[in-house]
């Protein structure tokens, strides 16, 4: 039973350890597999009609882009 005990903190600590270091390097987490992008999936849901919540985030995304390419006749 000792060496479980001293075998299970072992990897506590250099788990923790792992996840200091990790924090330090203010990186996000990212996959190694590439995603879904290197299956030929270009979004999370492939379906032909989407849901309206996904309609409505891709409608506000695509107002938001024409609002930042607008040129604002105003200032010139």
């Amino acid at each position: 039973m000792m060496i479980f005990l001293i075998t299970f903190v072992f990897f506590l600590l250099i788990g923790a350890a792992m996840a200091v270091g990790y924090i330090f390097q203010k990186k996000t987490l990212a996959g190694s597999c590439g995603g879904l992008a290197s299956v030929g999936i270009d979004k999370e849901c492939n379906c032909d009609n989407p849901c309206e919540k996904r309609q409505e985030r891709e409608r506000k995304a695509a107002l938001e882009s024409n609002l930042e390419n607008r040129i604002d006749v105003a200032n010139l």
